[in-house]
């Protein structure tokens, strides 16, 4: 039975296209949601499945996030900003 690949070959140029198409899918499930009603009892399966998605989205960006090493000069002061 065939295994998952557990390396994976991306540049920094994958991963920053990763990041701006799930946050460009973020915008439109954003814009879905505002264009449904919660007053109408038809349109509450949808919401609740818009919302699960974006949450999904954004935790998989907190990921990205997270497995990020920011770099930080050690041979001269750092000034942030």
């Amino acid at each position: 039975m065939p295994s998952y690949n557990r390396k994976f070959d991306l540049s920094v140029e994958d991963i920053d296209l990763i990041e701006e198409s799930l946050r460009a899918r973020g915008r439109e499930l954003s814009r879905m949601r505002l264009a449904l009603s919660e007053e109408n009892p038809a349109h509450l399966e949808s919401i609740r499945v818009i919302e699960d998605d974006q949450r999904t989205g954004e935790e998989l960006l907190g990921r990205l996030h997270d497995q990020k090493i920011f770099y930080r000069p050690r041979t001269s002061v750092y000034v942030s900003g």
